[in-house]
């Protein structure tokens, strides 16, 4: 990276670039070296003889021909191809995202080389029937014909396997930009073109065969009969072979995308697979990643939504349409609350009072949740719990007087620095949504959630730190109740009814007045 000034990244992308000409010039030299030979042995000792003047060294003469012309149309044709390689991958080597342009010549890349051969082709097939015809009239289309059609073939083949050498390239370009609308003819218009070229043509030159045949007199059935068995033999190969890369260009994608499905059913949102055909199949890998996308984006909103307010109430959003207000159910409300929050900010710095709250709140959320509760809301240095709203518990009362032992506990081991008071308390409240239209949340609201609030302060003063109501000992089962015991009874602040706290029986601390 010191010594080129290049990126990791980019060097990579240049690599890429070269390896596309580079697979561009290797297609073109070997796939047309092939086609030259076949056309030759077809043309020389295969297609039905014309007579020629005796003593004509047609065969040297076109040895002759082959020799010189053949090496310099591939030499024009890797020439050719990789300019358009080179210019269609200029942004790579630069370093720059592409232009509309460029990805669209990357795209078609494979369909350029594809229009460079059959120029040359259809060139050296002229050049080749003018050249024989000056020896007999009959040689140019015995000559010019078989060079054509062959020619036809060649290039089919070479697009084909260029098209798939590419998709490295293609997957890059694609990467830089969505893919809107198909870039290159789609399925039916490949499999037309490689039906025509692939077995069209040899067929084709079967026909004509058989024309000339039937036209000619002076054809020995022997030779008629070698020519279409050669020509049916090719169609079939090249109809096969043809017909195969045709296939693998839909089935690669489509498997793709099958395999993807699969990682998505067992969970995993994070798959994402390369696009790299610019045809409607392309838009069916680069719709499947947009859809995985959606599906994870949708899931990073429900954990954070989760987060925020709750698993229970998160999902109740999510499974009907939420409104303002709510409905009147009996629940349990625990309310955990720090002591002297004010004096432990003043003597801290503030990522320290940060710290020791989230551990404190970290061991709050542990306990409710184990025992079936929900977060409600955090308010400052203190947290409400609700047991039995949104989702109903079977005993919500036994669930918080248990989660409240519990919880004092915990804090006094895990928090010895951080003193607190938990109170417990049961009763009917108003559960739903308080807001406006646009913005609201989920809260309970009744006098359980104020007695519960008061018997944390009255807490704190305690040993046990957690105190619980008499109708929440009383509501819950005999296993849980059987666990606290009764204290005096006190006028709790703001009310005018005295309640009965009770504290763990394992206490044996009675609160002070």
């Amino acid at each position: 990276e010191r010594r080129t000034g290049l990126t990791p990244s980019a060097r990579a992308d240049r690599r890429l670039a070269q390896r596309a000409a580079i697979r561009a010039a290797l297609t073109i030299v070997l796939t047309n070296l092939v086609g030259i030979a076949v056309v030759f042995v077809f043309a020389v000792w295969v297609l039905p003889a014309d007579p020629v003047p005796e003593g004509t060294p047609l065969l040297l003469a076109n040895v002759l021909l082959v020799a010189g012309w053949a090496p310099l149309a591939v030499l024009v044709g890797v020439a050719w191809g990789w300019r358009s390689v080179r210019l269609a991958t200029g942004w790579l080597v630069d370093g720059r995202p592409p232009s509309e342009a460029e990805q669209l010549a990357v795209l078609r890349a494979p369909m350029r080389l594809f229009g460079v051969q059959v120029a040359l082709w259809l060139i050296s097939s002229v050049a080749f029937a003018v050249a024989n015809g000056l020896i007999s009239a009959r040689l140019i289309s015995r000559v010019g014909l078989p060079i054509l059609l062959g020619g036809l073939t060649t290039s089919a083949i070479a697009y084909l396997t260029t098209e798939r050498l590419f998709r490295p390239l293609a997957a890059r370009v694609l990467a830089e930009g969505d893919l809107v609308r198909p870039r290159l003819p789609g399925v039916t218009a490949r499999n037309l073109l490689t039906w025509s070229l692939g077995t069209g043509v040899p067929m084709l030159g079967l026909v004509v065969v058989g024309i000339v045949g039937v036209a000619e007199t002076d054809t020995t059935r022997l030779s008629l009969a070698v020519t279409m068995i050669a020509l049916g033999a090719t169609a079939l190969a090249v109809g096969l072979w043809t017909t195969f890369l045709t296939s693998r260009a839909v089935a690669d994608p489509v498997r793709s995308v099958r395999r993807g499905l699969a990682r998505v059913a067992d969970g995993d949102l994070d798959v994402e697979i390369p696009v790299y055909d610019g045809s409607e199949v392309g838009l069916l890998q680069d719709g499947f990643n947009k859809t995985v996308s959606g599906l994870r984006e949708r899931e990073q909103i429900r954990d954070l939504f989760g987060r925020h307010v709750g698993a229970d109430v998160a999902a109740e959003a999510i499974s009907r349409q939420p409104e303002l207000g709510g409905d009147q159910r009996d629940v349990a409300v625990l309310f955990v609350d720090v002591v002297e929050s004010t004096r432990l900010a003043s003597e801290n710095p503030p990522a320290v009072v940060v710290d020791l709250l989230n551990r404190f709140f970290g061991v709050v959320v542990d306990v409710v949740m184990a025992h079936g509760g929900l977060i409600n809301k955090f308010q400052g240095d203190a947290a409400l719990g609700v047991f039995g709203a949104p989702t109903t518990l079977d005993d919500p009362a036994g669930a918080a007087l248990a989660a409240g032992r519990e919880l004092a506990l915990r804090l006094r081991r895990d928090l010895p620095q951080v003193r607190s008071g938990v109170g417990v308390a049961y009763g009917p409240v108003v559960a739903g949504n308080l807001g406006a239209e646009d913005r609201f949340e989920y809260t309970v609201i009744g006098d359980a959630v104020n007695e519960a609030a008061r018997l944390t302060d009255l807490a704190k003063g305690t040993e046990a730190r957690v105190l619980a109501s008499d109708r929440a000992t009383a509501a819950a089962g005999p296993a849980e109740a059987a666990r606290w015991r009764p204290d005096g009874p006190v006028v709790l602040r703001g009310r005018t009814t005295p309640t009965v706290p009770h504290s763990p029986v394992t206490s044996g601390v009675r609160p002070q007045m």
